[in-house]
């Protein structure tokens, strides 16, 4: 599927700003690994919608980890880690490649697995650069002591991922396949796409929607953001989906509620936004029509 034409806006816009200052379309290299990491992990990363206390006396306190998830039907209480170079109760004893396994295959320096809601079955396709690239961005997030309490998964038993490997960049040039890579990296479809078995239910349900996630206030339950034209995006605008990405306003006007991450997205380019709808354009349709 070829993009759409305002998605072709973005990138020509795209290209005549960066031609203007000499920056190509392998703006990935041009930039450092700190650059390139706080962009990723303060962007479509959205590290600190989860590490970064929401209340409590360390509320704000970026990446300091504690806060609580719960399963759709509460079957797990799992808390965020303190992702800070603390020492004692943080990562600053942590070698990177002990970090990498942690992001990407979800194995902690002690052999202990990682648990849901991070999002393994995504991160392990991080590239090598984009990974190492997020611990040198992580290194410099100030210390906060924080002993965060330990998730408790009942019964649910928990596997690592396999090893990476070697993973190559995901050229920009090629904005389908780009998109596709920040979708991932987002972990999108982790959280729009109902559970199977533990896992999200990618061959059937992709982005479908329907998944809940309770909190205090209440349930908030996550959209279609399938092709489907009722009951998905597939009747929205590329300026639409943009807006749902950057602003958290559906098509409707109405707002999203967490964990959308609308506040870590709208540091994204235009061109990777571009990128990321280009390839929305190309998810199956999947009738399912999500209470909101």
């Amino acid at each position: 599927m070829k993009p759409s034409p305002l998605v072709k806006r973005w990138f020509t816009a795209a290209i005549v700003v960066f031609g203007a200052i000499g920056i190509s379309a392998t703006t990935l290299n041009a930039q450092t690994s700190l650059e390139r990491g706080k962009y990723l992990g303060e962007g479509i990363g959205g590290c600190g919608n989860c590490h970064t206390p929401r209340g409590g006396p360390l509320q704000g306190q970026e990446l300091a980890g504690g806060n609580l998830f719960q399963g759709e039907t509460n079957s797990y209480s799992a808390f965020s880690s303190n992702l800070t170079s603390d020492p004692e109760t943080g990562i600053g004893k942590w070698t990177d490649e002990q970090l990498i396994a942690a992001i990407r295959e979800g194995k902690r320096h002690d052999g202990s697995i990682v648990g849901p809601p991070m999002a393994i079955d995504f991160f392990k396709y991080l590239s090598d650069n984009d990974v190492k690239a997020i611990v040198v961005w992580l290194r410099t997030i100030k210390p906060v002591k924080n002993q965060v309490k330990k998730s408790d998964y009942g019964k649910e038993k928990l596997t690592a991922g396999v090893p990476a490997g070697v993973v190559p960049d995901t050229s920009p040039n090629d904005p389908l396949k780009y998109g596709e890579y920040l979708v991932r990296v987002g972990h999108c479809m982790e959280c729009h796409t109902k559970d199977k078995d533990g896992h999200p239910d990618l061959a059937n349900q992709m982005g479908a929607g329907g998944k809940k996630f309770p909190n205090p206030r209440g349930l908030n339950v996550s959209a279609n953001i399938t092709q489907d034209k009722e009951t998905g995006i597939g009747g929205w605008t590329d300026a639409q989906i943009i807006r749902a990405i950057t602003k958290g306003i559906r098509a409707n006007d109405a707002q999203m509620r967490p964990p959308m991450c609308f506040n870590c997205y709208d540091k994204m380019t235009p061109s990777d936004l571009g990128a990321i709808v280009a390839y929305l354009r190309t998810v199956k349709p999947v009738r399912n029509d999500v209470l909101q």
